[in-house]
């Protein structure tokens, strides 16, 4: 089977650590700005090479900074590039659908997925920035601080290997039960609308 940590290790090799904090801020990055990188993954394998509690919430900061930049880039750029009547129209009538519509949609969406390129649609929708940074801030502390606190115990009662494996379990968990919960809450909202 294919491991994630053993490639990031082997990729990084000798600088280790510091390495995979900025590898882990670039993927988290690239999911924030441009595709789903799916990170979560790639963050869990990193952590296991170093399973300490100072390694682990520098991880954390660099996939809260990640997200935060990407958030405030995208704004940022958005607020220079004039957008199409069209995308302005579509972007707020799916916003209208949601359940929340408003900055707090952002914590929501470390749970269930709804809104993909955030920091565009926190410019189309009008929203406030800086309640904007602290929805996805306050998210990640709350969803990757999660991952981290599960991936300490299963270190801490399996061993190395069954606590990758168990790890991964959870993460696979957690990004089903993310989708299926997007596909419920947009399900209900529009079942809502209809009646």
């Amino acid at each position: 089977m294919f491991n994630i940590g053993d490639w990031l290790y082997g990729f990084f090799g000798e600088s280790g650590g510091p390495a995979l904090v900025l590898c882990i801020f670039l993927i988290f990055l690239a999911d924030a700005l441009f595709f789903p990188t799916l990170p979560e993954f790639f963050y869990v394998s990193a952590f296991f090479y170093d399973p300490s509690l100072p390694f682990g919430l520098c991880l954390l900061a660099a996939a809260i900074a990640a997200e935060t930049l990407g958030l405030v880039v995208l704004y940022l750029v958005m607020g220079r590039v004039r957008v199409p009547k069209r995308i302005d129209t579509v972007v707020k009538k799916y916003i209208g659908f949601l359940v929340l519509g408003d900055e707090r949609l952002l914590l929501l969406n470390r749970i269930a997925p709804m809104i993909p390129f955030s920091g565009a649609v926190v410019r189309i929708a009008g929203w406030d920035i800086k309640k904007s940074v602290f929805y996805v801030v306050v998210g990640c502390v709350l969803k990757y601080g999660v991952i981290l606190l599960m991936s300490g115990f299963f270190q801490s009662y399996y061993g190395s290997g069954d606590a990758q494996t168990f790890t991964l379990i959870f993460i696979v968990a957690v990004i089903v039960v993310s989708f299926l919960l997007s596909v419920v809450v947009k399900r209900k909202k529009g079942m809502a609308q209809k009646g």
